[in-house]
């Protein structure tokens, strides 16, 4: 690991003079469990490390009626997983988060972590996705909002500018009556990384007999997390039915671009995609009451 210069400003706007002054040879610290593990490997090389877990506004977690859920970039994932009031909203958001490595490492992790290291197979993705959520980013001018499907570049690459933090994410209220869920396939139960990760949020019609709207989100299927439009048209519109499931599970690999590795081929992966898919709604048809 080469040297490096660190700062642990109490103030974002400390912070983002910092961004400001060294762009991109600056990396920024929430947790630290990618950042430290690619600064030993090489992989990242920065000459200065900005660590905001002490910002104010990098630790709010607060619910809005109008707004809705704000997460701090720096709020640990445990506390997250463990909030009751974001499992009874955002249910596959907390399912997603209660995943991610061990109970150690979601202690130290953060959710702004996970979706700036921009892995095509990071966990809170696809609910962030789902869910319609948003990423409100600052740098000394002020700040602007960047919805998930516009965030994710590539592997390993963001919207953000280099002289910007994500201070925080955005997830607006739910629509009623609505579910949804995450489910991912790991080699282990802790530990590792997603072959394959798929979420599925459900908003029924005001009676209850057809799907309003609907969100599919996959994880490892392609350069980025990508929502799969064609099954999420198949399913709107419709009455929820067993058939209509499979259909939408089929549909949900139209456009993925999935890499074959030690972890899996491409061919296993879609398989994967279109089992998790279905069962994702299937869950949140349970959820919201309709047995299929």
């Amino acid at each position: 690991m080469r040297k490096f210069e660190y700062h642990a400003p109490e103030l974002l706007n400390a912070a983002l003079t910092l961004m400001d002054r060294y762009k991109s040879e600056a990396s920024v610290l929430a947790g630290g469990t990618d950042l430290i593990v690619q600064m030993k490997s090489g992989q990242t090389r920065p000459h200065f490390v900005v660590d905001v877990k002490k910002i104010p506004e990098s630790n709010r977690l607060e619910w809005d009626e109008d707004e809705g859920f704000h997460i701090g970039a720096a709020v640990p994932l445990n506390k997250l997983a463990s909030f009751q009031f974001l499992k009874e909203k955002f249910g596959i958001f907390a399912q997603a988060c209660s995943l991610i490595g061990s109970v150690q490492i979601r202690n130290r992790a953060t959710m702004g972590g996970n979706i700036c290291n921009a892995a095509p197979s990071a966990d809170t993705a696809p609910p962030l996705l789902c869910l319609g959520a948003k990423a409100v980013v600052a740098c000394l001018k002020g700040t602007r909002t960047i919805s998930m499907e516009e965030f994710f570049i590539g592997p390993g690459q963001t919207a953000l500018n280099p002289n910007e933090l994500l201070v925080e994410v955005v997830i607006p209220p739910p629509p009623l009556p609505s579910a949804g869920c995450y489910l991912r396939h790991t080699p282990r139960a802790e530990m590792d990384i997603a072959v394959v990760g798929v979420g599925a949020f459900l908003v029924l019609s005001p009676q209850g007999d057809t799907i309003q709207n609907a969100r599919i989100a996959l994880g490892a299927m392609a350069p980025t997390p990508i929502r799969a439009l064609q099954a999420e048209a198949v399913l709107t519109g419709k009455a929820p039915t067993q058939d209509l499931m499979e259909e939408a599970a089929e549909w949900s690999v139209e456009a993925v671009q999935p890499i074959s590795d030690e972890r899996g081929s491409a061919e296993y992966r879609i398989r994967l995609a279109k089992v998790l898919t279905r069962r994702t709604l299937v869950r949140a048809c349970r959820d919201l009451g309709i047995e299929i």
